[in-house]
């Protein structure tokens, strides 16, 4: 009777979810995008007489340039011009955090596709033919591929950071179990649909607008602006949508965006420049690798009593983000689970590869990968379920993080037990054992994933935003906010707000481009914090409309301010309605020359971070959740597939449940591929391997698990969240963790003898050994 109703509820809290997702806002973008009618750079109407480039980069990883020929290049019919550092006004310097990247290599490449020079020509395919004529003379220097080798010769990018809480040293002889391991997971290759590019052109008065594919127009802005030698007025950069970003045009749109811009200051010619996929493969950074190795201690009842980590991470040739994803692996390495004394450290380590940059999670999936490796070493030498360690060890209120931050409105448990009992765990492992002693070829694994993300830029200065907005004679209104749409529904949310706020349809608001000249000096869009920011201020700017056309509506009508209430686009007194309408409303306040506009500036409160004392409070607040995953490998192969993913997630309260789940089922799947089939080879001359999608896979329709359940864990949301609507960008792709666990307590089914190791992704190779090791 019990397990009846148990099940009862589970229908119900489904049936549920069906149904708000049916009343659910749709993303107003979708209907553009399957009829393949939303616009991205390369669909721009470009000018009579648009010049096209293509870049030459490094044929090695590192080296001295001794000396390069372009006379066979220049000399081909249609080439243009040929741009190298030479040509730059400014500094030839696209360093953010620390100035230390060429836009084009001067005297030295320090890695396999650093950018040499750009080739201009009347058409790509007359670029490309003159890349090949270019010849090149380079002597070669060693090169590093490997963080550890990295560590091993001194090469790093800064200096390393430590985040420490107790006294791990004194907490070690406090344990009855200690456990030492190492740990690798590999790089993501962002693979956005729409690869990197731009498109420049002149203006008058020497003004040049950039058309860039950006999560960060100011970044571009402001870095195009120094390598001209421009003020930054003299520079508007544009976003209309991004097809993709996953942190990789965060930083790295940048240098595309500056070089069109450089072409254009000088022939005074609109210059487009996109990126095919290889070059864009061959020439970006991914995730970061991280080799890490591990302490553990554990009391006799499984309290983590101390735990210290070093990550080294594979930062690149120069630092783009490394700094900023290093420290956020710091303020994720105990995941959900609080531990009394932890010391952990950070190295960036500089290689001859690609500078790595933002992916979704910006280094906390790194982070969170070691600690559940730490916990499943210790469970599978003490004899007990993971589950068991996890479950014990889970944050509660109050709790220290190891960056001093006070744990707050945490819902760790509640999804934990939420997860475990609305899904039955307990039967879902007496499944899974009773099919492993009932197959021999076949054996499946169970695993759990519980995730607490932080939420803001842990750079406390760029958790700002503005938002613009005008309402127009006949009631239609125009939004501006920094948020760069890139498939995430950013732009939907904005079009809620507004439209909630004033009452009126949303086909009565538009979402104008992301526009430097209208909203400026912005942070990207990233760290899961765009809707949040841009939301608050774009909330503060209706508002502030709101009141001064309630006023109107209270002097027209001879009643109190307080009576005045807006609904279904007319003007209500205490709730009954009125017969002025909205566009009524407005064309009475133009004619009494109330200001229309409106411009909000929005700053997150209460956060603070000290970095000398490495402590502070720098989130605004934390996404929690648990995932389930259950996995059945070959045997024979050592091929798998992944029967059913089963999620609580801490949502918050959504305001927009269809594109909510969107994404954390996209995050989910994007985690599960990083930990089982992505893998990023490059040879030891520092040449990528997998170059192509041939060699590079992602997970696809046949990879994808069986089923996938996510439901809402029930939380009153968070004020500090916009609507209470917690951000749902990267959280849910720390899930897809789970599936690496899966897979290996699926493999010690198979084979008790198997060793415990923890280097992802763990490829259907890599099972297949472990399956048959002795």
């Amino acid at each position: 009777m019990h397990k009846n109703k148990s099940h009862s509820k589970l229908n119900t809290l489904k049936s549920n979810v069906e149904k708000s997702l049916k009343q659910s806002i749709k993303n107003i973008d979708s209907n553009t995008h399957v009829r393949g009618e939303s616009l991205y750079v390369d669909d721009i109407n470009v000018r009579e007489g648009t010049f096209h480039a293509v870049v030459f980069d490094s044929p090695i990883a590192h080296g001295k340039i001794k000396g390069i020929d372009y006379s066979k290049a220049e000399s081909l019919e249609g080439v243009e011009r040929i741009f190298t550092y030479k040509d730059i006004l400014g500094d030839n310097q696209i360093g953010g955090i620390i100035p230390d990247e060429h836009l084009f290599a001067e005297d030295e490449v320090h890695f396999w596709g650093q950018p040499i020079a750009l080739i201009v020509a009347k058409t790509e395919l007359i670029a490309r033919q003159a890349r090949r004529l270019i010849n090149i003379d380079i002597e070669e220097l060693p090169v590093i591929t490997t963080a550890k080798e990295a560590k091993e010769k001194g090469s790093f990018i800064n200096a390393p950071r430590s985040f420490n809480l107790g006294n791990t040293e004194k907490a070690f002889n406090d344990c009855e179990y200690i456990f030492e391991g190492e740990t690798f997971s590999n790089g993501q290759e962002q693979l956005y649909i729409e690869a990197q590019g731009s498109y420049a052109e002149p203006l008058e008065n020497g003004n040049i607008k950039i058309t860039s594919s950006t999560q960060g127009p100011t970044a571009v802005q402001k870095t195009a602006a120094r390598v001209l030698g421009l003020p930054m007025h003299k520079i508007e950069v544009d976003v209309t949508r991004l097809g993709g970003g996953f942190g990789g045009k965060e930083d790295q749109a940048t240098p595309w965006a500056v070089m069109a811009a450089l072409a254009t200051y000088h022939l005074k010619q609109s210059v487009k420049l996109i990126l095919n996929r290889h070059d864009d493969l061959r020439m970006t950074g991914k995730r970061h690798p991280y080799e890490s190795t591990y302490k553990i201690g554990l009391s006799k009842d499984l309290k983590i009593l101390a735990y210290e980590v070093e990550f080294l991470q594979n930062s690149g040739a120069a630092a783009d983000l490394s700094p900023a994803i290093a420290e956020r692996t710091l303020f994720h390495a105990t995941n959900s689970y609080f531990v009394k004394n932890v010391k952990s450290t950070v190295h960036s380590c500089k290689t001859n590869l690609p500078p790595n940059t933002a992916f979704r999670g910006f280094g906390g999936p790194q982070g969170m990968f070691v600690i559940e490796s730490a916990i499943a070493k210790a469970a599978s030498e003490i004899g007990v379920s993971a589950r068991k360690i996890q479950e014990i060890n889970l944050l509660k209120e109050n709790d220290e993080f190891s960056y001093g931050q006070i744990a707050k409105h945490v819902e760790a448990q509640n999804s934990w037990y939420a997860a475990t009992s609305i899904f039955f765990v307990e039967e879902l492992e007496q499944e899974v054992e009773s099919f492993n002693e009932k197959n021999t070829a076949f054996k499946k694994g169970l695993s759990l994933m519980p995730i607490t993300f932080g939420i803001s830029f842990t750079n406390t200065p760029m958790n700002h935003a503005r938002a613009l907005v005008h309402i127009y004679l006949d009631g239609s209104v125009g939004i501006s906010t920094a948020a760069v749409e890139m498939g995430q529904g950013v732009n939907t949310k904005m079009l809620q707000i507004a439209a909630k706020v004033f009452s009126i349809d949303k086909s009565k608001v538009k979402i104008e481009t992301t526009n430097t000249t209208r909203v400026a000096n912005t942070s990207p869009s990233a760290a899961s914090s765009t809707a949040d920011l841009n939301g608050k201020a774009l909330l503060k700017a209706c508002n502030s409309l709101l009141d001064r056309l309630i006023i109107v509506a209270s002097e027209d009508l001879n009643v109190s301010v307080e009576s005045i209430t807006l609904k279904y686009e007319f003007v209500y007194i205490d709730d009954k309605k009125t017969n002025l309408s909205w566009t009524e409303l407005i064309s009475k306040a133009m004619l009494n020359r109330v200001a229309l506009t409106e411009n909000a500036h929005y700053a997150t409160p209460e956060i603070h971070f000290d970095k000398t004392k490495e402590k502070g409070h720098p989130f605004a607040y934390h996404v929690y959740g648990t995932a389930i995953t259950i996995v059945t490998v070959d045997c024979t192969r050592g091929t798998y597939e992944f029967d059913a993913v089963k999620i609580v997630h801490d949502y918050g309260k959504s305001m927009s449940e269809g594109i909510d789940l969107g994404q954390a089922e996209g995050g989910l799947v994007q985690g599960m591929g990083w930990m089982t089939m992505e893998e990023i080879a490059y040879g030891s001359n520092g040449r990528l391997l997998s170059n192509t999608l041939s060699t590079y896979k992602v997970p696809d329709v046949f990879s994808v698990p069986k089923n996938i359940e996510i439901l809402p864990l029930e939380t009153s949301g968070n004020e500090m969240a916009i609507l209470k609507s917690k951000a749902v960008g990267e959280p849910p792709l720390m899930y897809g963790i789970g599936a690496y666990f899966a897979i290996q307590n699926a493999i010690k089914a198979f084979n008790p003898n198997h060793q415990l190791k923890f280097h992802a992704p763990i490829t259907p190779e890599k099972v297949l050994i472990s399956l048959y090791e002795k």
